[in-house]
């Protein structure tokens, strides 16, 4: 038996992905088909398989490319063009589609189209905020443009009348998809939005324009320029709601408000009735307790008011006047008998003073009396009155004693009508007189 080459699993695989590389049409290859087992992976790596009746195809895209290849959210079921090359995994021996660009299928032209009229009717200005009108808060009438069928009519009806049973929706059957559809929902804008011109009760507060999600292909009426220009147009504010929360359509652009979904459109259109009879509750009692508060307060001021004016009227000021002045004259009075009665005592005690003056002078005077009756009995002038003199010597000194004096001396003799000047001649002591001074 020959001698065979033996190979490793790493030469063989190395060997393929050699062939893989050098063959043109796997470099740079366009794959139609279905998407299968998607997965999105935390590090932004794509991972499906694409299939169809023939058979399936590995496919990855890297995080890398993802930003500039892939401009959708892919998913299970979505018929999908792959541009990329097909090349083998050395390691798992296994040979995959890298992707470089991931499109829907026949949406290539679609997507020019759609950016184009995008940029187009932005320079326009028809997406700026200045042209957007606002969303009236509590409506009465909803007009709805959308298929007569399907969940997306349904989803709002049910969810507009849950939130208000009191609301009036106004469907206008419209086409949404096909050749038809952009003029079959330009009519319904139209139609919807001069329904208050003859009869301001008919008119609309709110128009909701979209359908449920479907493709690019499905979805493409609403990114037709004569339904944006619709619109625009509309003096009713519009809330686009076409497919699902990833799609988007240029009258998202266009309307007043966009809403992810039919039935996010409902809810931001009508307001939740039962919370705003809650609301009114609320501010009717917040106001009845305000009126309350504010009624009480004027009550308390009207009431000062008519103390202030009663307490400022002629009657009560000549009243308050009077008892003022009987107040005053009720003062006046006590003082003045205060005064009265301090002189009262006054004059009580200068009475009794006078009196007890005038006995005291009495008794001065009676003691005055007797001392001037003695005194009158001890004067040497009533002495003087009779034969009687008052003897000096010649110093003025009284002689009382003949022993003061000696023969020759000189004295002056006082009598009550003059005096005599004498010599003594003799001085003879009387014998009474010795035995007189003796028993002294």
């Amino acid at each position: 038996m020959a001698a065979r080459n033996v190979y490793s699993v790493g030469q063989v695989n190395t060997y393929i992905k050699h062939m893989f590389t050098e063959d043109y049409l796997l470099r740079n290859i366009c794959v139609r088909g279905e998407v299968s087992n998607c997965k999105y992976h935390s590090s932004g790596h794509i991972y499906f398989t694409l299939k169809d009746a023939s058979g399936t195809l590995s496919c990855v895209m890297f995080a890398s490319r993802v930003a500039r290849g892939l401009s959708f959210r892919m998913k299970e079921g979505d018929e999908v063009l792959v541009e990329g090359s097909v090349d083998v995994w050395t390691k798992g021996g296994s040979y995959q589609l890298y992707a470089n660009r991931i499109t829907p299928n026949g949406a290539g032209l679609l997507n020019e189209r759609y950016e184009t009229l995008k940029k187009k009717l932005e320079e326009m200005g028809m997406f700026s905020e200045e042209y957007k009108q606002p969303i009236p808060k509590f409506i009465r009438r909803l007009g709805v443009v959308t298929a007569p069928t399907g969940a997306a009519v349904h989803d709002i009806i049910n969810i507009a009348t849950r939130r208000n049973p009191y609301i009036q929706i106004v469907l206008y059957p419209a086409i949404v998809q096909g050749e038809e559809a952009h003029e079959s929902i330009i009519r319904g804008i139209r139609t919807i939005d001069s329904l208050g011109d003859n009869d301001p009760s008919q008119k609309i507060d709110v128009i909701i324009v979209g359908r449920g999600g479907g493709s690019l292909e499905d979805l493409w009426a609403f990114n037709e320029e004569d339904v944006a220009q619709a619109v625009f147009d509309a003096k009713t504010p519009i809330i686009s709601a076409v497919g699902h929360e990833t799609d988007t359509v240029i009258t998202d652009y266009v309307a007043d408000l966009r809403a992810p979904t039919p039935s996010a459109a409902a809810e931001l259109a009508v307001f939740e009735e039962a919370k705003f009879e809650e609301q009114l509750m609320s501010f009717r009692q917040a106001l009845t307790q305000s009126m309350l508060r504010k009624t009480n307060s004027l009550r308390e001021r009207t009431e000062a008011f008519k103390r202030e004016f009663v307490r400022s009227s002629p009657e009560s000021r000549i009243r308050e006047q009077r008892m003022l002045a009987a107040s005053f004259e009720e003062k006046l009075s006590r003082a003045m008998q205060a005064k009265i009665d301090t002189w009262k005592i006054k004059l009580d005690l200068v009475e009794r003073f006078r009196n007890e003056m005038q006995r005291m002078i009495e008794n001065r005077r009676h003691t005055m009396q007797l001392l001037a009756a003695r005194l009158d009995q001890l004067s040497p002038v009533k002495r003087l009155s009779g034969s009687y003199g008052f003897i000096t010597g010649d110093n003025g000194r009284g002689i009382t004693s003949v022993t003061s004096v000696a023969a020759g001396d000189p004295v002056l003799i006082r009598m009550k009508d003059g005096r005599i000047r004498a010599k003594v001649q003799e001085v003879a002591r009387d014998a009474d007189a010795s035995l007189l001074n003796d028993s002294r």
